[in-house]
């Protein structure tokens, strides 16, 4: 189809934001530099593009392919999920039932809330005595399956805790509204071409205020969409509530069990006279259950956007083992994500959930004869983006900070910020708090909380549940005393207690709230990813991953400008000649490192 977007020759239809004409995919040359592989053209050579109506050149191949390294110790035929066998003995969701791996005859309505006993990458059973309640509507022992729901216009098709909520919900997103000037101003710059008319986008992420206005922009810009959550814990039911009152088939709750989880997932996909055609995924759970249980619908997809590590791992793993059978778009490594949401939300979101979860006072510790320091010891493993933001709060408020790292690059990059790098091992005892940041499986085993002192605080704040071994605390040895809402203290039999948050889950996500200007930045990405791979002409996009266009990332940094009254230099014909780029950008190739 020749209807792109972002292609100029459709510009009328769309006010012209075109991104791209030749997206080159990147050689996959392992023994190649990053910088061998993404060839450049000449800036003459490159055909004129329009964004929203200005006019720009393009002079890079800037869908780039990255090639897949893997080395997460996974069988790609599980999509690093052991949730996979358990969906093949789910049974129809549009029967509305789907059974559960410890009593396959068990009755929905007579399971225990909130309890699991199978794993995802994004959720995982509650093993404290008093499982999360949230709100006072949550502690409803009826699950929101088991009960007939409709909104005020007779709209059924949704499934949420209470839709009575709705007008609360309602406010949270107008007030996220306020605070999402980018998301906004591209709904605003984008509703009358509606470049997303005839996409029908399963979506899998957070459920909260901040998404909600990314639902509704995708709406307005002509998409349909069904929504369900990612992770069981992160939705909030109010906001899930406004959605379906708006006539969004959305299907999530807070404190969603194993079952419920894959159900809600499951109705976003197979749901009467519904043939999705993109989906928008955080963590890679929707294109896991495609792949496992709707093959037949994958082949027929145009897109796929994901925005977790986690699901990035996935897909380059599908890709290798030739299972992904769509174009897909990683937004998670694109400048904007890394940069923005990665690092500047959680180094504010780090302090919010320890403050809310412990009351925890960081500038400070009594003295002892076997203490080495007086300062709150922090242990964060992982110094990519994530690390960075959570090492940089903790420093700031006073803490001594240790870093471990797998990569020598990364942990130079902290020896120079001025962390000490070292082995688990070798600071388990002291550490206070230990952050877990690296998005991998196994990284705080049982052998290291046996060895963590009384009174320390574990959380995650990566992407997977499995940083942190939970499972390996589940033992009949180990008392799990609920504290508050998400806040467990494991208990020895020696009296010695941990401080488990979130049960292993992101921190930031269960106990806190992302900044909704972070989110902004994070949502105008994935929106614009949908746009391209919706509209991009056959054949620009092979069944492999690609990384958002630079000129994407430029587009959408600069939507958020205005909101900081920002002043943009331009360069004059003569400097743009000298530089060999164009006077709009992009401004930066592809493997530049900001």
């Amino acid at each position: 189809m020749e209807n792109s977007a972002f292609d100029q020759e459709e510009s009328a239809k769309f006010a012209g934001q075109a991104f791209s004409t030749d997206f080159e995919r990147q050689q996959k040359d392992p023994k190649s530099s990053p910088a061998s592989n993404l060839p450049r053209k000449s800036r003459k050579d490159q055909p004129g593009l329009r964004i929203f109506g200005h006019s720009t050149d393009q002079s890079d191949s800037n869908a780039t392919t990255l090639p897949g390294e893997h080395s997460i110790d996974e069988d790609p035929n599980e999509e690093m999920s052991s949730a996979g066998p358990n969906l093949e003995k789910m049974s129809d969701a549009a029967n509305g039932e789907l059974s559960r791996t410890d009593n396959p005859n068990k009755k929905v309505g007579s399971r225990k809330k909130y309890r699991s006993r199978s794993t995802s990458a994004s959720s995982q059973d509650s093993f404290s005595s008093g499982s999360y309640s949230g709100s006072s509507s949550d502690e409803e022992t009826v699950s929101p399956r088991e009960k007939t729901q409709k909104n005020s216009k007779g709209f059924t098709d949704f499934c949420v805790r209470r839709i009575e909520q709705a007008s609360y919900g309602r406010r949270e997103i107008e007030i996220a509204e306020q605070e999402m000037p980018g998301i906004m101003a591209l709904r605003n710059k984008a509703k009358d071409d509606k470049p997303l008319v005839g996409a029908k986008v399963v979506g899998c992420t957070h459920i909260n205020a901040q998404t909600a206005v990314l639902i509704e922009t995708l709406i307005a810009l002509g998409a349909q969409v069904r929504w369900s959550a990612c992770n069981i814990y992160s939705t909030q039911n109010e906001v899930g509530a406004a959605l379906a009152e708006k006539g969004v088939p959305v299907f999530a709750w807070r404190g969603e069990s194993e079952e419920d989880f894959w159900w809600c997932i499951d109705k976003c996909i197979s749901a009467d006279s519904w043939q999705p055609n993109m989906v928008l995924d955080d963590g890679g759970d929707a294109t896991h259950l495609l792949v496992k249980k709707y093959s037949s619908i994958f082949k027929l997809m145009k897109g796929i956007v994901e925005e977790s590590i986690t699901g990035v791992h996935r897909l380059y793993q599908m890709s290798q083992s030739g299972k992904l059978l769509a174009p897909a778009m990683n937004v998670n490594d694109s400048v904007i994500k890394t940069k923005y949401d990665n690092l500047y939300s959680c180094r504010e979101s780090i302090i919010d959930s320890l403050k809310r979860t412990t009351d925890i006072m960081f500038g400070g510790k009594q003295a002892s004869s076997d203490r080495r320091f007086n300062e709150k010891i922090v242990l964060v493993t992982g110094y990519g983006q994530v690390g960075k933001g959570c090492a940089q709060s903790m420093k700031a408020m006073g803490c001594v900070v240790f870093v471990t790292e797998i990569d020598p690059i990364c942990a130079l990059q902290a020896c120079m910020d001025g962390y000490q790098v070292v082995k688990l091992n070798e600071v388990v005892k002291q550490v206070d708090i230990v952050i877990t940041a690296t998005g991998n499986k196994g990284v705080v085993t049982r052998e290291h909380m046996d060895k963590l002192k009384n009174g320390a605080i574990v959380c995650n704040m990566g992407h997977s549940n499995t940083e942190i071994d939970v499972m390996s605390l589940k033992t009949q040895d180990l008392t799990w005393e609920k504290v508050r809402t998400q806040v467990d203290h494991i208990i020895w039999p020696n009296g010695k207690r941990l401080v488990l948050l979130a049960e292993g889950r992101r921190v930031n996500l269960s106990c806190s709230s992302v900044p909704s200007f972070v989110v902004s930045i994070t949502t105008c990405t994935q929106a614009l990813a949908l746009i391209e791979l919706f509209n991009a002409p056959a054949g620009r996009y092979k069944a492999d991953v690609y990384l958002m266009p630079k000129l994407m990332d430029e587009f959408v940094a600069s939507l958020h400008l205005t909101a900081f009254d920002s002043h943009l230099t331009e360069l004059s014909d003569d400097q743009a000649k000298y530089m060999g780029l164009a006077k709009t950008g992009p401004f930066k190739p592809n493997y530049y490192r900001y």
